[in-house]
């Protein structure tokens, strides 16, 4: 990198030394190339101007299982709030649409493969990012862990760490890989960081705890090379945000993010229905209205799942104090209710009924458990599945931008053309607020800035 300045003192400061060049008696441009100075004639401006670097060059870190590049963001931001210069020399994701969006916004080609990185031709780097596939881990998932074959993409990071040892490691996972496996997961995870020469340090993070109105529990590692740690802990930076959910709505949207018409008549049958409550009512476990008006012999009640079985005993309270009401309100919605087997179950999460209360005052979603009505302080987290959520107080679903929002991504933030692809994208998206939070924090607790 080379730099020009107009100055009569130059200082460069690095982590081994300072040096003081002062320019007296010629009018002269100072050149810093490298850190090696050189001095050309030109006109001479009377100021100090002082260039601190770290080692004398840009933070270099890559970005494993970028997706659209929430790690990149992070560091982005960083420069943007405090000047901090980062280069990302290497991405990395199996995902068309990702690659194609990555390169649309930072101008970077994403490798395709990474068990493919040639980790011995690779760039020297100072930090490797990833959000390591969690699907095998999460409760969205199968919770296959390592039987799945992308459980065992973590040991790729693993391969490439052992080789370039990177000053840092910032990994992110599903809150979940702390307990599955009967914890043997989490401890594979942390055996292997230390066996590759780095100090753990974890941290339970989650959008709606900074100021973002998103639930969205995750854990992120932070990987510290053995010969750097200083022996403390790295202590996270109370930076917040203070957005509500209308603050990430869009003024004007498209219809076609309009509830179906299906779903908007289901959700219009349960309002009726829980407007005709009392006040203070509970409303949970799940309700199970289909199953309660199939007459299941005995026997057939014996073969039913658990779960089922534990929900249909719990609902028996609810259903005979209002009988009169549901029988008449399910004759006439039945046909809607038996149309999919969620529209059947409403999984009320939203507390006891409030005075003329409607399942319109709350966000929505649409998942194999049911029909999910969740208070509407902070959105439901975005999964990679369809499942978008639904704000009852506009009736409709949220917007690709509005999700994006939701991940703090910028508004300059180029989307992809593809609807569907942008949803996946920022379910499985790392939350560039919390990340920059954790990159920030650790960065600063090592003197880089």
């Amino acid at each position: 990198m080379k730099t020009k300045l107009h100055a009569n003192k130059l200082r460069i400061h690095n982590k081994f030394e300072n040096i003081v060049v002062e320019i007296n008696e010629v009018e002269n441009d100072i050149v810093v190339e490298n850190n090696d100075i050189v001095v050309e004639n030109n006109d001479l401006v009377e100021n100090d101007i002082v260039v601190e670097s770290k080692d004398g060059e840009e933070f270099k870190f890559i970005d494993m299982f970028s997706g659209i590049g929430g790690f990149h963001q992070a560091f982005l931001k960083l420069e943007k709030d405090i000047k901090f210069k980062s280069k990302c020399v290497l991405a990395c994701d199996s995902d068309k649409n990702c690659r194609a969006v990555y390169f649309d916004n930072y101008e970077l080609e994403p490798h395709p493969n990474i068990k493919k990185i040639d980790e011995k031709t690779m760039d020297d780097f100072d930090a490797l990012c990833g959000g390591f596939p969690c699907q095998p881990f999460s409760n969205g998932g199968k919770k296959q862990c390592f039987k799945d074959k992308k459980g065992l993409l973590f040991d790729e990071i693993i391969r490439i760490a052992k080789h370039k040892k990177p000053k840092f490691m910032f990994l992110e996972n599903v809150k979940h890989i702390l307990k599955v496996s009967d914890k043997k997961v989490i401890e594979y995870i942390k055996f292997k960081i230390n066996e590759t020469g780095y100090v753990l340090q974890l941290f339970e993070m989650s959008p709606h705890l900074y100021g973002i109105p998103q639930q969205r529990q995750r854990i992120f590692f932070v990987c510290v090379r053995k010969d750097l740690y200083n022996d403390k802990d790295i202590e996270l930076i109370e930076d917040k945000l203070n957005k509500t959910a209308e603050d990430i709505l869009e003024e004007k949207c498209d219809e076609k993010y309009n509830m179906k018409q299906d779903v908007s008549k289901v959700l219009h049958a349960w309002d009726e229905l829980i407007q005709q409550f009392d006040e203070n009512q509970k409303m949970s476990p799940t309700i199970l209205i289909n199953d309660a008006f199939r007459n299941y012999s005995d026997e057939e009640f014996k073969t039913l799942a658990n779960w089922r079985k534990d929900y249909m005993t719990k609902n028996k309270p609810i259903l005979k104090k209002y009988k009169k009401i549901i029988d008449k309100w399910y004759k006439k919605h039945k046909e809607l209710l038996l149309k999919r087997e969620v529209y059947g179950k409403l999984e009320w999460q939203a507390g006891p009924l409030k005075k003329d209360d409607s399942i319109f005052n709350y966000f929505i979603q649409i998942r194999q458990s049911g029909i999910r009505v969740k208070r509407n302080k902070y959105f439901p987290t975005l999964v990679a599945i369809s499942q978008i959520p639904i704000f009852g107080k506009v009736k409709r679903h949220l917007t690709p931008r509005e999700c994006a929002r939701l991940q703090c991504f910028p508004e300059n933030f180029k989307l992809s053309e593809s609807d569907r692809a942008s949803y996946k994208q920022f379910g499985n998206a790392v939350n560039v607020f919390n990340t920059h939070t954790i990159i920030k924090s650790t960065l600063k607790h090592y003197g880089y800035f």
